[in-house]
C-alpha cells in the first residue's frame, strides 16, 4: 500500500485511542492526530489534506471540559465531506452520536421497540412529561456518554424535589430524554460492537439496578437521585461483571439494520430485555465504539486488529478509485 496522504484520527479522549494508535504504528500506516478540542478549519480549502478521516468524536468531551468539540465536529465532517475525502464514522454517525432524541427516531422508524420516551427542552416539561409516563423514570442529557447525566427517579416526590432544588440539568444543548426505566432481566444489559455494519462481538454488562447506560470500556454508574455530579467526577468500575455473549440472529439482524441506518463504520448498539414483559428494548447506539478492556481474554480476539483491517481495506480502495479517476 502507498499513500501519498495521511490517515487524518480526530479524537478528544487523552488515552482511549492508544492501541489504535500502536497498531497503526505497527502496520506503518501513516497518520496524523487531530485534536477536536482545540481545532480549526478553512472553509473555503479545497485541498484534500488526508487519504481518509477517522471521526473518534465522543459526546462525553463536555464531561473533560472539552464540550466546544462535540457540535463543531459535525461542521468539521461536513467540510472533510465536501472535499470528498473518504470518512469512517462521518456526518451521518456523528449525527447519530450526537443526540439520544434522534437516535430513538431512528429505532421507531426502523419499528423497533425502545422505552417510552418523552423529549423536552425546558426544565419545566420534565413533570408533564413524567406523568404521561409510569415511574421510576430516567432523566437523559440528550448529549451524553458513559452514563453521564443520567438520573433515575422512583417517585414523583423525589424527582418535583430535585427540580425545585435546581439539581437536573438538560444538557450541553438543553434537551433531554424523560424516560421509563426498565429493568433488565437477569440483571445485565448487552452491548453489541458492529463494524463496517456487521456484528463483531457482544458482551453481556452486569449492572446493579442503579446503572443503566453502560460502557464496558469505561463503566459509569449512574449516578443517585440528588447526586447528578457525581458520574461527571468519578467512573465506577468496581462490582461489574462483563462477560463475552452471542445475542439471538433476529437481535443481529436488527442490530446490523440499527448500525447501516445509522451510518456507523464502527460502533456499538445496546439493548437490554425486560425483567417483567420480556420484551427487547434498544436504547443507545454508540459511534464512539470503545473496544472492552482485556478483549482477548473476554471475547478470545483483539477488535483493533479487525479495526485496522477495515481501515487498510477501505484504504485500498481509496487508492484502486484515485488510480481509475486518473485513467
Amino acid at each position: 500500500m502507498s499513500l501519498q496522504k495521511p490517515i487524518g484520527i480526530f479524537y478528544e479522549h487523552p488515552t482511549w485511542f492508544k492501541p489504535l494508535f500502536a497498531e497503526l504504528e505497527k502496520r506503518k500506516i501513516p497518520f496524523i492526530r487531530i485534536k477536536a478540542e482545540y481545532h480549526q478549519y478553512n472553509p473555503a480549502e479545497n485541498n484534500q489534506s488526508y487519504s481518509l478521516l477517522i471521526n473518534r468524536m465522543s459526546s462525553s468531551a463536555y464531561l473533560r471540559g472539552n464540550g466546544q468539540g462535540i457540535l463543531h465536529t459535525l461542521n468539521f465532517l461536513e467540510h472533510i465531506e465536501r472535499l470528498g475525502i473518504p470518512t469512517i464514522n462521518g456526518s451521518v454517525a456523528q449525527r447519530i452520536e450526537s443526540s439520544k432524541a434522534r437516535q430513538l427516531t431512528l429505532l421507531a422508524a426502523l419499528g423497533l421497540k425502545f422505552p417510552r420516551t418523552r423529549v423536552i427542552n425546558h426544565i419545566n416539561q420534565v413533570l408533564p412529561a413524567a406523568l404521561s409516563l409510569n415511574f421510576p423514570l430516567v432523566v437523559k442529557a440528550n448529549i451524553g456518554g458513559s452514563g453521564a447525566g443520567i438520573v433515575r427517579f422512583d417517585t414523583l416526590v423525589g424527582l418535583q424535589t430535585a427540580i425545585d432544588r435546581f439539581q437536573l440539568s438538560l444538557g450541553l444543548d438543553k434537551v433531554a430524554l424523560v424516560q421509563e426505566y426498565i429493568a433488565p432481566k437477569d440483571d445485565h444489559i448487552v452491548r453489541v460492537e458492529t463494524l463496517n455494519g456487521k456484528y463483531l462481538y457482544a458482551l453481556k454488562v452486569y449492572t446493579t439496578g442503579e446503572s443503566f447506560n453502560l460502557c464496558p470500556a469505561e463503566l459509569c454508574q449512574v449516578p443517585a437521585p440528588y447526586e447528578a455530579d457525581a458520574c461527571l467526577t468519578e467512573v465506577t468500575r468496581k462490582g461489574i461483571q462483563v462477560e463475552a455473549y452471542t445475542p439471538p440472529p433476529a437481535i443481529i439482524a436488527d442490530v446490523e439494520r440499527i448500525a447501516k441506518r445509522a451510518g456507523l463504520d464502527v460502533g456499538g448498539i445496546e439493548y437490554l430485555v425486560g425483567k417483567h414483559d420480556h420484551n427487547v428494548y434498544y436504547y443507545d447506539i454508540n459511534a464512539l465504539s470503545n473496544f472492552v478492556a482485556n478483549a482477548p481474554d473476554i471475547i478470545g480476539f483483539d477488535p483493533y486488529l479487525n479495526f485496522v483491517d477495515y481501515i487498510e481495506d477501505r484504504l485500498e480502495k481509496t487508492i484502486q478509485t484515485t488510480k481509475e479517476s486518473l485513467l
